[in-house]
């Protein structure tokens, strides 16, 4: 199975071309327009079979698939956490597409909210093949010490479930060290950061493959670069 990451910084109807290459099964898409209230015939024919949130039309999250994959949204309340869809693909991965974001919280903001999602749906996640996947707009070297919702601590919560970052288990670099960039503040190279991950499963680790985007190819397109994701098994 292959899957892109992207937060594609809006207008993805114009970026379709870029991501065809992959020829991905499934796109985790941030900052994507709503396909159904789309005028772009290109756009809602690609985006056939898909799940979106947001309460902009212009700019959610979205989970798009090959026809041939069955996407089935799961039943798990959010409330005013942002931004979330969790769901199954073909009835036995699942799936959470993460864009973490500030969602008016004076406390819990960006990492805060995966934290708080965590601790009410993590049976969810536990003892299944799953993914957790998307623009987390977290790194561990913004932890806090007096803080116990950090990065540090929603890496460790998902590793007790047995689901790990790939990117890390590739590189063999630790969280905070990251050697690749995933974003570049308003497209600056000189303000780097890694802040979109792919957690799988465990058992997947050893036979998956994780490409970050180059810059050089999607600077123009984007403030963040996609993670390409196989996962073999």
């Amino acid at each position: 199975m292959r899957i892109v990451s992207w937060n594609c910084n809006g207008a993805l109807r114009k970026k379709l071309a870029h991501l065809r290459s992959f020829d991905a099964d499934v796109h985790v898409i941030q900052e994507c327009e709503d396909p159904e209230q789309s005028t772009c015939p290109d756009y809602k024919a690609w985006a056939s079979n898909y799940l979106w949130v947001g309460g902009n039309k212009n700019k959610g999250l979205g989970i798009f698939a090959k026809p041939e994959i069955v996407l089935a949204l799961l039943d798990l309340d959010a409330g005013t956490l942002e931004s979330f869809i969790p769901c199954t693909l073909n009835g036995h991965f699942v799936l959470w597409a993460v864009w973490t974001r500030q969602a008016n919280s004076p406390t819990f903001r960006y990492i805060g909210q995966l934290w708080k999602y965590l601790q009410e749906h993590k049976a969810t996640l536990s003892g299944k093949d799953a993914f957790v996947i998307g623009d987390f707009n977290s790194n561990v070297c913004w932890d806090a010490w007096d803080r116990w919702w950090n990065h540090s601590d929603v890496v460790r919560e998902l590793e007790e479930l047995e689901i790990h970052s790939l990117y890390h288990a590739i590189k063999s670099e630790a969280q905070g060290s990251e050697s690749n960039p995933t974003f570049y503040m308003h497209r600056k190279r000189e303000r780097p950061y890694h802040i979109d991950y792919a957690f799988l499963s465990k058992k997947y680790l050893p036979s998956a493959l994780l490409e970050v985007g180059n810059p050089s190819i999607w600077l123009e397109h984007s403030d963040h670069m996609p993670l390409f994701v196989q996962i073999n098994g």
